[in-house]
């Protein structure tokens, strides 16, 4: 399957088609093709010229012939050109793929799932090797890998046992270009300026560029060829959110105007994010091929990621805290509907409180593979080295502003006078809260700030390092004469050993002067910022990170008894030996391809942490843990394509998959203590002794080519997870822990055994789907659609798998007691179209993704990762262009493109519709640029 990037206008009723209305589509044109060749067959004409192909075209038809050749279930995206894939990522074209689906973080589509599943169960590989990861876990984050730089991408749906590092859900392999594949000398450079539609926020522009140049060149007579290219990348970072505090919970009696039981969010906010991403990759190639028996290949990928950003924000607290200010908080005129949920009212005595908080996060990728391909009488040795590294450095500041105080002493909070005398909410229509009227809150005497309840602030410090090393060796010999089944058959064997750590340094911000407001300097002050899209008003807005320097204190530390639980490290050795037979031979006069294999999987997991012994002698209050296991696997996989006639290939796939537990489920950190009450010790974190996901995997798929030109496919999967891990609340032996252990102000221990929170291995269940693609030029229908082409996939997904959140009391999905909930990340529905012309240079495409709801899992104020429920989304994006072909400015593209056209909202809730979290828009984004090649 190719990119799916078209940009030109399609009907309405298209672009909101459902996934049964796609795939019926689908089956619409498949018959009038199917017929339209019956009637008259499209005999290939004798010619002896070259024909070349070129633009949208050749990226489609180099898709389809990957996909048509590949003895797995694959989807494959292929570059029309050498820096030509549109997307600011790689992620926007992944996620246009038939069973693919992307989740937004920040506007952008960063990481992907693959049929159905968390992105923890894809694997993601860059030239085949596995690749690391600057976030807390396994997944990569795909917006750090420029669409420029990459030549296509696979998706491996069914593994077969010589690939290594595989998903359960699927295994992500893009690829870098391999300049001997190159006729000739090739110079590509292409530049874009972008505007976003929400317009500058405060400091940040509304204003991006993109720029690329890529260099392909072969020398001492094609045995040595060279590949370098560059990509940068600056686009603005803004965002408008209205949202409310999570979680909902009963409101228990202690806010006035509510009853007991009548559930209620605790607060309201409204913000504008703005900030700018800069993003430069690097990548290099030099092949070398001194003779026909060996081949060698060096390619290094580097990438430097930054983004900075600061939320403004304007929040109201609606809980029984209120800020500590009198007159308190009371409901008047509520309304509460049929699921006890509060819909609207209006809360009296409110006391806003406008927050800044500062972002800024640098990430490092570098990696480097050195590939040798020998050929040695009958046999051909593969030998492998990477090496890769991923580094995050992360801080956080926060200034708090209190509106209505009237005494500015540190601690005596006094009575202070409501800037908000009522705040009216309204929930069940959707909304979030409106105000009687625009308010200014921008005003000079405003913009101080104060060491109030909320105190000045918070500062934290992520830090992230994971490192890879692997090797791999294969040797691929002529199968025995007396196994006529099978052509060749591959030995090998993998060694890779990892090693993630994070750390994340906290303290807290005090002002350097106590006891008085402080004016913030005007050369720290911004721009107001307008929240008017939420109706709250107009707020100030200053440098977070300039006033945090100027007027706080604050000191990072790891070592305070709550934040030693979050500094870890997990170490993975995993060996992997496998032997794969492959087949080509002809069944009943039809052709039968593929491969059957076992792969021995050994993994030796550990991982080193620390809790807190508040026995200890000061200085020594910080023990180790050090706790892991090993294991081993065995997988089987079997491969069949069996070429039916007139193009048809009907496929079959069956294997045993593993996917490795998320690497901060596998930490060994505790955070530990004692209730002082009843003495009864408790803890929660990770759980190194984990086993892997497992599941049992069945695939059939029919395909229908014409040529490379256009195909058809119909695939359904069944996944049978033998295991589950879920995060749960079980009995634990506390003995190591509690000997001597005395809390602060509390009682020795009275129980050995308690409860540990954690992830745990348990039951898994089933997933199946359906899936459906079409990719048609449609002059194959009727030539006076000549130019024209349509792309439509869509699937359908089904779980019986079901997550218990009863023992989990890590606050995910709000206070909804005993509940299950579905399979994080799986979208019922995943549909995309794609509509191009293309004709005399002139190009025009626009695709569409969308995806039914799923809960994701997403980042809380905490930076916790936490489960939430993500209305379904609708993505539209469209470009034009023209090349010159001929002329003076052969070589020469220009380009318009608008992503997002419908400015998408991304919006979450929590366990039903009625209990809203989140409305974000990001807006659209439009780019004008050019591409010259020569």
């Amino acid at each position: 399957m190719n990119k799916i990037h078209a940009r030109h206008r399609v009907p309405h009723a298209l672009l909101r088609a459902t996934p049964v209305a796609a795939a019926a589509a689908a089956a619409v044109l498949c018959s009038s093709l199917a017929q339209a060749q019956t009637a008259a067959p499209a005999a290939e004409p004798a010619v002896s010229a070259t024909i070349t192909v070129t633009g949208i075209r050749r990226g489609i038809e180099s898709a389809i012939n990957v996909k048509k050749n590949a003895d797995s279930i694959v989807e494959a995206i292929s570059a029309e050109d050498i820096g030509k894939l549109p997307d600011n990522s790689i992620a926007e074209s992944i996620a246009r793929l038939p069973g693919l689906s992307a989740q937004r973080v920040a506007g952008r589509a960063q990481v992907i799932s693959v049929r159905g599943l968390s992105p923890d169960f894809a694997t993601t590989l860059l030239n085949g090797r596995e690749l690391v990861s600057t976030g807390d876990n396994r997944g990569v984050e795909f917006d750090q890998y420029p669409s420029e730089l990459l030549s296509g991408v696979t998706i491996y749906k069914t593994p077969d046992a010589g690939l290594v590092g595989q998903g359960l859900s699927g295994t992500i392999d893009m690829q870098t270009v391999r300049p001997l594949n190159f006729s000739s000398r090739t110079i590509a450079v292409g530049g874009r300026f972008e505007r976003n539609s929400l317009g500058a926020i405060a400091d940040a522009k509304a204003t991006g560029n993109r720029f690329t140049v890529s260099y392909i060149d072969q020398f001492a007579n094609r045995t040595v060829g060279v590949v370098l290219g560059f990509a940068h990348l600056e686009t603005p970072i803004l965002e408008h959110q209205t949202g409310l505090y999570e979680p909902w919970e009963a409101a228990g009696g202690g806010r006035p105007g509510l009853g007991a039981s009548t559930f209620q969010t605790g607060g309201v906010k409204a913000l504008a994010r703005s900030g700018v991403t800069k993003r430069d990759g690097f990548m290099g190639v030099i092949q070398w091929k001194p003779s026909k028996d060996w081949s060698s290949t060096l390619d290094v990928y580097s990438s430097k990621f930054s983004s900075e950003n600061t939320q403004h924000n304007f929040e109201i607290n609606l809980g029984n805290y209120n800020g500590g200010f009198s007159p308190g908080l009371n409901w008047t005129g509520t309304t509460v509907n049929s699921n006890n949920t509060l819909t609207a009212g209006t809360a009296n005595n409110v006391y806003p409180l406008v927050r800044g908080l500062y972002n800024k996060r640098d990430d490092t990728i570098n990696a480097v593979g050195w590939n040798n391909v020998f050929k040695v009488a009958d046999v051909t040795l593969n030998a492998d080295v990477s090496y890769s590294k991923a580094k995050r450095d992360e801080v956080l500041f926060e200034n708090n502003l209190q509106l209505g105080r009237a005494k500015n002493t540190n601690e005596d909070f006094g009575t202070g006078t409501p800037v908000l005398d009522n705040l009216r909410v309204n929930y069940g229509t959707g909304g979030f809260f409106s105000l009687s009227g625009t308010q200014n809150y921008s005003s000079a005497a405003a913009v101080t700030l104060q060491n109030s309840i909320y105190g000045a602030g918070y500062a934290k410090a992520p830090k992230v390092d994971d490192e890879l090393t692997g090797f791999k060796l294969v040797a691929t010999f002529r199968a025995p004469a007396a196994t006529p089944l099978f052509t060749d058959i591959d030995l090998g064997l993998n060694y890779a050993d990892r090693e993630k750590k994070k750390r994340q340094p906290e303290g807290a911000q005090n002002m350097t002067i106590k006891g008085s407001l402080q004016a913030i300097a005007g050369d720290l002050q911004h721009a107001a910022v307008d929240l008017g899209f939420a109706g709250a008003g107009i707020i100030p807005a200053w440098d977070v990170a300039g006033a945090s320097a100027r007027y706080t204190t604050y000191a990072l530390s790891e070592t305070e008894s709550f934040l030693i639980a979050k500094a870890w490290q997990v170490k993975e050795k995993i060996t992997t030996a496998f032997v794969k037979a492959n087949i080509d031979t002809d069944l009943g006069g039809m052709s039968l391809r593929g491969n059957v294999g076992l792969q021995f999987q050994r993994v030796d997991q550990s991982s080193q942490a620390n809790y807190f012994d508040g026995t200890a002698a000061a200085g020594n209050q910080v023990k180790p843990v050090d706790d892991g296991k090993t294991y081993t696997d065995v997988l089987p996989s079997l491969n069949l394509a069996l070429a039916l006639g007139g193009d048809q290939t009907l496929r079959f796939g069956a294997a045993r998959q593993v996917a490795r537990p998320r690497v901060d489920q596998l930490r060994a950190a505790i955070d530990f203590g004692i209730d002082s009450a009843t003495g009864k010790p408790g803890a929660s974190g990770g759980n190194a002794k984990l086993d892997p996901w497992r599941a049992d995997a069945f695939d059939i798929s029919y395909e229908k080519y014409f040529g490379t030109r256009a195909y058809l496919s119909a695939a359904a999967f069944y996944k049978n997870l033998k295991s589950y891990i879920y995060t749960q609340a079980n009995p634990y032996d506390f003995s190591r822990f509690v000997a001597g252990y005395v809390p602060t102000g509390g009682n020795p221990a009275a129980l050995t055994t308690g409860t540990l929170t954690a992830p745990y291995n348990g039951s898994g269940g089933k997933l199946s789907g359906l899936e459906f693609t079409v990719s048609l030029p449609l002059n194959q229908l009727m030539p006076a659609l000549s130019g024209f082409g349509v792309i439509a996939s869509t699937s359908i997904t089904n779980s019986n798998i079901k997550i218990d959140l009863s023992k989990d009391n890590e606050g995910n999905l709000g206070s909804l007691g005993t509940v299950n909930i579905g399979l994080p990340g799986l979208s019922k529905n995943v549909t995309n179209v794609t509509v191009y012309y293309e004709n005399g240079g002139f190009e025009a495409r626009i695709s569409q993704r969308r995806r039914s709801d799923f809960i994701g899992e997403i980042g809380d104020f905490a930076a916790s990762r936490k489960l939430r429920y993500v209305v379904g989304e609708n993505i539209t994006d469209m470009q034009v262009g023209y090349n010159f072909n001929e002329g003076q400015f052969k070589g020469l593209g220009l380009l318009l493109q608008v992503n997002n056209i419908s400015d998408s909202a991304n919006k979450t809730y929590s366990g039903t519709k009625d209990r809203p979290l989140e409305y974000i828009k990001w807006g659209r984004s439009m780019l004008v640029g050019a591409n010259y090649k020569f």
